[in-house]
């Protein structure tokens, strides 16, 4: 059930998230968390600013009613699930640019100023990193 990955700062995405929240898949019959895996990993490709953070993907974060979640994690960090993203470019870039922040953030708190504009509003839930509760 369990597949290791490596313990570094990450973008969980969830392969088999609904394209919207009205649809399963796109026209092609492809679910929108396995087009926002594709977005994800082209725009990473794009800059070096991005190699921090790594691309990993599973099937179900069990955020079903959001829609293409993404879970934020890290050693030592506080962890966050967002989702309601379009699985396009413009999404990953966002999702990327805030990973960025967060990698380079002490305990996982990014200032809302250095928020990208298209995380604004996406964000479900904070997690505790192991042995932690926020204070």
């Amino acid at each position: 059930m369990l597949r290791p990955v490596e313990d570094v700062p990450a973008v969980v995405v969830c392969n088999s998230c609904r394209h919207s929240p009205d649809a399963r898949e796109d026209a092609e019959g492809v679910r929108g968390g396995a087009r926002l895996v594709e977005a994800l990993h082209r725009v990473k490709a794009q800059s070096p600013r991005y190699d921090g953070v790594a691309v990993q993907d599973m099937p179900c974060l069990f955020a079903c009613s959001e829609h293409c979640t993404v879970h934020l994690r890290a050693p030592g960090k506080v962890g966050y699930v967002l989702g309601r993203f379009t699985p396009d470019e413009e999404a990953a870039r966002a999702i990327l640019d805030y990973a960025a922040y967060y990698a380079d953030s002490e305990h996982g708190r990014v200032p809302f100023a250095d928020w990208p504009q298209g995380v604004k509003g996406h964000f479900i839930v904070r997690t505790p990193p192991p042995g932690f509760v926020a204070a």
